[in-house]
Protein backbone atom coordinates (compact mmCIF):
# COMPACT_ATOMS: atom_id res chain seq x y z
CA UNK A 1 0.00 0.00 0.00
CA UNK A 2 1.54 3.71 -0.98
CA UNK A 3 2.11 5.73 2.28
CA UNK A 4 1.54 9.44 2.27
CA UNK A 5 4.04 11.13 3.78
CA UNK A 6 3.70 15.46 4.73
CA UNK A 7 6.74 16.17 4.77
CA UNK A 8 9.46 19.42 5.28
CA UNK A 9 12.09 18.84 4.06
CA UNK A 10 13.78 21.32 6.52
CA UNK A 11 12.78 18.60 9.36
CA UNK A 12 15.40 15.83 10.49
CA UNK A 13 12.50 13.82 11.35
CA UNK A 14 10.43 14.32 8.54
CA UNK A 15 13.89 13.44 6.20
CA UNK A 16 14.78 10.38 8.70
CA UNK A 17 11.04 8.79 8.07
CA UNK A 18 11.96 9.20 4.65
CA UNK A 19 15.19 7.33 4.49
CA UNK A 20 13.60 5.14 6.27
CA UNK A 21 10.61 3.93 3.87
CA UNK A 22 13.41 4.07 0.95
CA UNK A 23 15.43 1.64 2.65
CA UNK A 24 12.94 -0.92 3.48
CA UNK A 25 10.95 -0.55 -0.03
CA UNK A 26 7.89 0.60 1.08
CA UNK A 27 6.30 2.69 -1.62
CA UNK A 28 5.68 6.19 -0.74
CA UNK A 29 4.21 9.62 -1.86
CA UNK A 30 6.20 13.11 -0.45
CA UNK A 31 3.61 15.75 -0.23
CA UNK A 32 5.60 18.61 0.73
CA UNK A 33 3.58 20.68 3.04
CA UNK A 34 5.74 24.22 2.92
CA UNK A 35 5.56 23.97 -1.22
CA UNK A 36 1.65 22.90 -1.12
CA UNK A 37 0.22 23.50 1.58
CA UNK A 38 -2.52 21.78 2.81
CA UNK A 39 -6.27 23.35 2.47
CA UNK A 40 -8.56 23.51 5.50
CA UNK A 41 -10.24 21.13 4.54
CA UNK A 42 -7.27 18.44 3.68
CA UNK A 43 -6.44 19.37 7.47
CA UNK A 44 -9.55 18.73 8.76
CA UNK A 45 -9.74 14.63 6.35
CA UNK A 46 -5.60 14.40 8.01
CA UNK A 47 -7.39 15.07 11.52
CA UNK A 48 -10.16 12.31 11.40
CA UNK A 49 -7.07 10.25 10.05
CA UNK A 50 -5.25 10.87 12.85
CA UNK A 51 -8.21 10.42 15.03
CA UNK A 52 -7.27 13.69 16.91
CA UNK A 53 -7.87 17.06 17.11
CA UNK A 54 -6.31 20.12 15.56
CA UNK A 55 -4.21 20.85 18.97
CA UNK A 56 -2.44 17.79 18.72
CA UNK A 57 -0.44 18.77 15.63
CA UNK A 58 0.28 21.93 16.31
CA UNK A 59 4.22 22.76 16.56
CA UNK A 60 4.24 24.54 19.50
CA UNK A 61 8.67 25.11 19.40
CA UNK A 62 9.17 26.84 16.31
CA UNK A 63 9.93 30.84 16.63
CA UNK A 64 6.43 31.23 14.33
CA UNK A 65 4.79 29.90 17.11
CA UNK A 66 6.27 31.35 20.10
CA UNK A 67 6.25 35.03 18.60
CA UNK A 68 2.68 35.07 17.36
CA UNK A 69 0.56 32.38 18.45
CA UNK A 70 1.49 31.09 22.12
CA UNK A 71 -0.46 33.71 23.72
CA UNK A 72 -3.53 33.05 21.79
CA UNK A 73 -6.25 31.34 23.11
CA UNK A 74 -7.66 29.78 19.68
CA UNK A 75 -10.85 27.78 18.30
CA UNK A 76 -10.06 24.21 16.97
CA UNK A 77 -11.47 26.14 13.22
CA UNK A 78 -9.48 29.26 13.67
CA UNK A 79 -6.18 26.77 14.14
CA UNK A 80 -7.09 24.93 11.69
CA UNK A 81 -7.45 28.82 9.65
CA UNK A 82 -3.72 29.08 10.43
CA UNK A 83 -2.22 25.82 9.93
CA UNK A 84 -3.65 26.37 6.42
CA UNK A 85 -2.09 29.61 6.27
CA UNK A 86 1.29 28.59 8.39
CA UNK A 87 1.96 24.98 7.06
CA UNK A 88 5.57 25.39 9.11
CA UNK A 89 3.53 25.32 12.06
CA UNK A 90 2.48 21.77 11.58
CA UNK A 91 3.97 18.86 13.26
CA UNK A 92 5.62 16.15 10.65
CA UNK A 93 6.26 13.91 9.51
CA UNK A 94 2.77 12.11 9.50
CA UNK A 95 2.29 9.34 7.75
CA UNK A 96 -1.00 8.19 6.27
CA UNK A 97 -2.03 4.76 4.99
CA UNK A 98 -5.20 4.13 3.86
CA UNK A 99 -8.07 5.66 6.53
CA UNK A 100 -5.28 6.10 9.31
CA UNK A 101 -2.35 8.43 10.03
CA UNK A 102 0.42 8.93 12.48
CA UNK A 103 2.88 11.77 13.95
CA UNK A 104 6.12 10.25 12.39
CA UNK A 105 8.13 10.05 15.32
CA UNK A 106 9.66 8.57 17.24
CA UNK A 107 10.75 6.26 14.00
CA UNK A 108 10.05 3.41 16.52
CA UNK A 109 6.25 3.97 15.78
CA UNK A 110 6.61 4.39 12.09
CA UNK A 111 8.23 1.05 11.87
CA UNK A 112 5.45 -0.54 13.82
CA UNK A 113 2.98 1.08 11.88
CA UNK A 114 4.14 0.53 8.30
CA UNK A 115 4.43 -3.30 9.14
CA UNK A 116 1.11 -3.40 10.85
Amino acid sequence: MLVKVLHNGNCSKSNAVLEYLDENGVPFEIINIVEDPLSELEIKTVLKKLNQSVFHIIRKTGKLYLENFADKNLSEEEWIKVLAENPSLIQRPIIIKGSVAMLGRPIENVKYFIEK
